[in-house]
């Protein structure tokens, strides 16, 4: 510590002065500290003198005290002078205690084996240890460094280098099972995009193809319909100038003219529109179907063929009662056994004759295979959309074997 430091210390509390005060043998200590070991004196006494005896800490000659007690002991002005300046500068070469604002770390704590303040011994947690001044403190640790290190000896030196290639070897080995499994990530959610992408083209293509089919049903009868209604229109523009026709002769001949074109017009015969049906909807697929069928077996959904449906060839909804009993009667079907009506409906159209297998073509057994394997997938997540789709199926092969029946015949 430094030397300057030292002469500002009490010898007592071996913290830096406060008030400090002055014996007859002109040392100097805290009157704190003094008050303390006057208190210690008192305590073995019989009686109180009038005068205090005190024997200072330092010099160990008796110095007498008066009546009033320390508080009557004149003030070291001096000392607390150069105590006060010394405070208010910054000291970043002096140790001084974490605990203890300000307070050097001038003791040696023997049995904790710290720098300890005067305040750590006194008011602190460190009351009552023994200690050492640093000069002695310093010379019998000076030998500690090079006992502690012999410690330390080959075969500890040799188990640490083994020991850290031991885990940077594991060290390594776990970041390539990670780099491994960052790339089976990468590899799954790259094929699992490129299903959905696929399945998304898809889905969109079939939607393109209805779209077609129902511009090339709609365009044709759109256009002869603007072309009737513009025919009508010329009527009602000729019939004004009719009227306003004066000569009767030009008159007659026109009102001819009307007649023809009014009667040609009205032989023209309007189309009968139908109340179709887009189906299967894919809003519903994808809420019925794709958003309850796991991820790896997204692939396997096939998709359907979107036709344009006549509404009358769809199963009827029926009163509520009918409803009632059919949802009792869904909810009583197994999935199996739907399945097993679906193969029986194919069994049927298979052996209903021969000739029929050289008139199915192979694009009719792969939309027949379609549908069935869509009703299948759908079947588990929406019942009642599956009956409807078997409803529709049934009516197409009905239809279908219709045809072939008169075509054989």
């Amino acid at each position: 510590m430094h030397h300057f430091e030292e002469e500002l210390t009490c010898s007592i509390c071996y913290s830096i002065f406060e008030d400090p005060r002055v014996l007859p043998c002109s040392h100097t200590f805290c009157r704190n500290c003094l008050e303390s070991v006057l208190q210690l004196s008192s305590n073995f006494s019989i009686w109180r003198p009038l005068r205090l005896p005190l024997k200072c800490p330092n010099c160990r000659s008796i110095v007498e005290i008066p009546p009033s007690g320390t508080e009557s002991l004149p003030i070291n002005f001096a000392l607390k002078a150069i105590i006060e300046k010394y405070q208010q500068q910054d000291h970043p070469d002096v140790a001084t205690c974490s605990e203890h604002y300000r307070q050097p770390l001038n003791v040696y704590c023997l049995l904790d084996r710290k720098l300890v303040c005067g305040h750590c011994l006194t008011i602190g947690k460190h009351h009552g240890h023994p200690i050492d001044d640093l000069q002695s403190a310093y010379m019998k640790e000076k030998e500690t460094p090079r006992k502690l290190l012999e410690q330390l000896t080959d075969e500890h030196w040799t188990n640490v280098c083994l020991l850290i290639e031991k885990l940077e070897e594991q060290k390594s080995h776990y970041e390539n099972i990670v780099q491994d499994d960052k790339k089976a990530v990468v590899q799954y959610f790259k094929k699992l995009n490129d299903t959905l992408e696929h399945k998304k083209q898809a889905l969109l293509a079939a939607l393109d193809e209805v779209n077609a089919h129902i511009s090339e049903e709609y365009a044709p009868l759109v256009e002869n319909m603007k072309r009737i209604r513009e025919e009508q229109l010329d009527l009602m523009s000729l019939n004004t100038s009719v009227q306003e026709e004066e000569s009767p002769l030009l008159f007659l001949e026109k009102v001819d003219v009307v007649r023809q074109r009014v009667k040609t017009l009205k032989q023209k015969q309007l189309p009968d529109i139908k109340p179709v049906e887009i189906y299967p909807r894919i809003g519903q697929l994808l809420k019925d179907v794709w958003s309850k069928t796991e991820i790896g077996q997204i692939n396997k959904i096939l998709t359907p063929k979107i036709k344009l449906i006549s509404k009358g060839n769809l199963c009827p909804k029926g009163t509520e009662k009918e409803r009632g009993q059919s949802k009792e009667l869904l909810q009583s079907i197994k999935p199996l056994t739907v399945m097993l009506i679906s193969m029986m409906i194919v069994i049927i159209v298979i052996s209903f004759s021969k000739p029929v297998l050289s008139v199915v073509n192979e694009v009719t057994l792969i939309y027949i295979s379609d549908i069935l394997q869509f009703v299948y997938q759908d079947l588990c997540n929406n019942l009642q959309a599956v009956m409807e789709m078997l409803c529709h199926t049934s009516n197409f092969l009905m239809e279908f074997m219709g045809r072939i029946v008169s075509f054989s015949f």
